[in-house]
């Protein structure tokens, strides 16, 4: 039997060690692009991406050190804006922890308690293989201006401050010295507006304590600002990613929505970020072929950010319930995704293990990746609540990942009377049972399938033979009174006579996504 270390996962791992070893290999079989969206969405889907089907997404920053929120209003990762936007709630709770509020003592002053000291990168990229991730997604600069890298364009960055080191960069050395692709994830198309009075405008103005915090320190001028989509502002979105690119050449370019292309009335500016964004993926993907490596990239939010078939479509705690091109959910275990201390004291997480796993089946049955968020304390410690919960995942899928690595979606995602999810590969069905399989079952679409048409059925995880009967209603499973070593679901192996695998190639007219908003 094949397991996720010793089968699938060493695969990927000595194909990656020969594309270190001569990065050139297939430079001349990777796609080049033009500059237009029509030549961007032609970009496939690459292996790694379509076979990995787990990651893992990293919330971090300096807002970890504020680890809190009020109540249940917003993600944790958004506090630093929350405190100058809700001053009533947020500057006492700034007085009583930190002794002052702003403009004495902001959000700039904060970023001095993120440490990182108890970190290890080669701890982190441990874990992430021993729970089977293929792939990591790391925040480079979320909302607030604050870059995780060895930045040459502002003094607001990891190695200058706070930590004193190359977050960004130290994690990449340790998860591809594991064989796992990695991706910087950028979120500053939406800065402009995170400490401006007006949150979705082409032109704001800083919130008044903002303005007096930079008065008197002038450098926070570059960790607040700019307050508007400016051409400046646009020529230094880019020049950032850039650097990001050259230093670290990553395997996905990550960006996250950008609520101006949607929230706000058609703008030459927005034209002009539209414009810059498409050039800077044109620029990623060439860069990749030149570097030997197949790259991707995301349309990330609600309402796609650029026109459909330019990269992975990807949306917070995403579920579709149709099945067509690839799609990743970037899901999170509680109510945040960066670090929220009351949800680990309490361990109040909104999903169990159970429901972890059960979303990842999902999600993969449906051709989505599972792109599973962790939100660090400062010291650069994950939760133990968060741990237990991945290691929960890593346990299934040490025992079940040949159901869920380099599988495909079949013509049925699922059987809900049964609790059925089905993935296929090449002539194998997975049914993959959610509830335990106390009782005999019946696969509703293989109905009318020929005699022979199944070869043989085993259960992941258990020795014991299982009972199977071709019916006319479909192919009937009994469950053995040994089910094996496997917790939450419970997958069944069904060899078959042909290939299962049917693309749809097109997305069905209920999704819920619209068309970019011109």
């Amino acid at each position: 039997m094949m397991t996720l270390k010793t089968g699938w996962f060493a695969r990927v791992m000595l194909v990656g060690a020969c594309l270190l070893l001569n990065p050139d290999s297939r430079a001349e079989d990777i796609k080049r692009y033009d500059g237009s969206w029509e030549s961007l969405q032609s970009m496939p889907v690459p292996a790694w991406f379509d076979d990995g089907k787990i990651g893992i997404f990293i919330t971090w920053g300096p807002y970890s050190e504020i680890g809190y929120r009020r109540g249940d209003r917003g993600y944790a990762e958004h506090v630093p804006k929350l405190i100058y936007q809700d001053p009533e709630h947020y500057y006492p709770y700034i007085k009583e922890r930190w002794g002052a509020t702003p403009p004495d003592f902001g959000y700039k002053d904060i970023i001095s308690g993120f440490t990182a000291e108890n970190w290890n990168p080669d701890e982190w990229a441990e874990l992430f293989v021993d729970v089977g991730a293929t792939y990591v997604v790391m925040t480079a600069e979320h909302h607030d201006g604050f870059a995780m890298w060895d930045s040459d364009l502002t003094p607001w960055n990891a190695v200058d401050k706070g930590p004193r080191r190359d977050l960004v960069g130290d994690l990449g050395k340790a998860v591809r010295k594991k064989g796992l692709k990695y991706a910087p994830s950028y979120h500053r198309e939406r800065h402009p507006g995170y400490f401006a009075v007006d949150k979705f405008k082409i032109y704001s103005e800083p919130r008044p304590d903002i303005a007096e915090e930079i008065r008197r320190v002038p450098e926070a001028a570059s960790l607040y600002g700019p307050f508007n989509y400016s051409d400046e502002f646009i020529a230094d979105y880019v020049a950032r990613w850039k650097e990001i690119q050259d230093k670290y050449q990553p395997d996905f370019l990550w960006i996250d929505a950008i609520p101006i292309f949607y929230f706000v009335d058609p703008h030459p500016q927005s034209d002009k970020l539209r414009d810059a964004l498409r050039g800077m993926i044109t620029d990623f993907m060439n860069a990749g072929a030149e570097w030997g490596k197949e790259v991707y990239v995301n349309n990330k939010g609600k309402y796609l950010n650029w026109p459909e078939g330019v990269g992975v479509r990807e949306k917070d705690n995403l579920k579709l319930d149709i099945i067509g091109p690839k799609w990743q959910s970037c899901t999170t275990f509680g109510s945040s995704f960066g670090y929220l201390d009351v949800e680990e004291k309490n361990d109040s997480y909104k999903k169990t293990p159970k429901m972890v796993v059960h979303e990842m089946i999902e999600v993969v049955s449906r051709n989505g990746n599972f792109l599973i968020n962790v939100g660090p304390m400062a010291d650069g410690t994950i939760p133990p609540g968060q741990v237990r919960r991945l290691k929960a995942m890593g346990k299934w899928l040490e025992i079940n990942g040949e159901a869920i690595y380099e599988t495909r979606y079949w013509s049925e995602s699922d059987q809900k009377e049964d609790h059925l999810s089905f993935t296929t590969k090449g002539k194998l069905l997975y049914a993959i049972k959610l509830e335990e399989p106390s009782q005999p079952f019946t696969i509703h679409n293989t109905q009318g399938w020929q005699e022979g048409s199944v070869q043989g059925v085993r259960l992941l995880g258990s020795g014991a033979a299982v009972d199977w009967t071709p019916t006319g209603e479909g192919l009937h499973i009994a469950p053995p009174a040994d089910l094996g070593k496997s917790m939450f679901a419970w997958a069944y192996e069904i060899v078959t006579d042909k290939e299962l695998h049917k693309p749809t190639g097109v997305w069905n007219t209920n999704s819920l996504f619209r068309p970019e908003k011109k």
